[in-house]
């Protein structure tokens, strides 16, 4: 795609696109910079301490500091010019019941998870409207929509991520530009891989499909919202859980 601001470097058109991923060194996030690697397009990753994907630009940035995220995306732009497919992933967890709860582990979830994704999207946005194209994709979470003891915090940053993307695809749906939600379930991590037997049979039995997602199972449902046939799809929240919230 040809970028014709001034302050954008020439990028012929057969490069790809300029994507962003945020968090994008391990788990969902690498999976899913993965994807548009192997599509073709040009793809910058953020990270707190590297380990970027091969192929992928590897900026380091803390979402939670308004000036890392715009120096992050200076440099996205003078390298791959500006993004055209923003994929908010990062997030964190500090699980515990709420009347243990501590004010900080409130606040940096909701930071890192929701407010964090503001920041990049705002950001993106001012390009995207110039562009009068783009794709926005948040990484939510099945408990966004079903709740779970002992994250109240992570679920409610996560299901502030739909009302969020259904105000953008509201506001700048007319300049060409989507928002979407991606809600994944229970997914093949180190995280998971962490846990008893006893515990990941008791996770399965919650889900229809019986079993775990792939990380690229997940990247394949951002990769098909950023892509053309999904041109006419915005504010929509994808399941991919297995079943689990359905009908939520």
């Amino acid at each position: 795609m040809s970028h014709d601001t001034p302050d954008t470097p020439d990028i012929p058109q057969e490069a790809g696109r300029s994507v962003l991923v945020t968090g994008g060194n391990r788990g969902i996030g690498r999976a899913i910079a993965e994807a548009f690697i192997a599509g073709g397009d040009r793809v910058a990753v953020t990270t707190r301490n590297g380990g970027a994907p091969p192929g992928a630009l590897d900026v380091r940035c803390d979402i939670t500091d308004p000036a890392a995220v715009e120096v992050a995306f200076a440099r996205v732009e003078a390298e791959h010019g500006p993004v055209e497919v923003l994929v908010a992933n990062a997030g964190i967890t500090h699980d515990t019941l709420l009347v243990r709860m501590s004010e900080d582990e409130w606040a940096s979830v909701i930071d890192t998870n929701l407010t964090g994704s503001f920041r990049v999207a705002k950001r993106a946005v001012s390009k995207m409207m110039r562009l009068r194209r783009g794709r926005i994709i948040f990484v939510s979470s099945v408990v966004g929509l079903l709740g779970s003891a002992g994250q109240v915090n992570y679920a409610a940053s996560k299901a502030g991520l739909v009302g969020m993307a259904r105000s953008i695809a509201r506001e700048y749906g007319s300049r060409g530009i989507t928002a979407n939600v991606v809600a994944p379930g229970f997914v093949e991590t180190d995280m998971t891989g962490a846990l008893s037997e006893d515990q990941k049979a008791l996770i399965k039995a919650q889900v229809p499909l019986g079993r775990y997602a792939s990380t690229v199972e997940v990247a394949a449902a951002v990769t098909w919202l950023a892509g053309d046939g999904a041109a006419y799809v915005t504010g929509a929240v994808i399941p991919v859980d297995g079943g689990l919230g359905m009908g939520h």
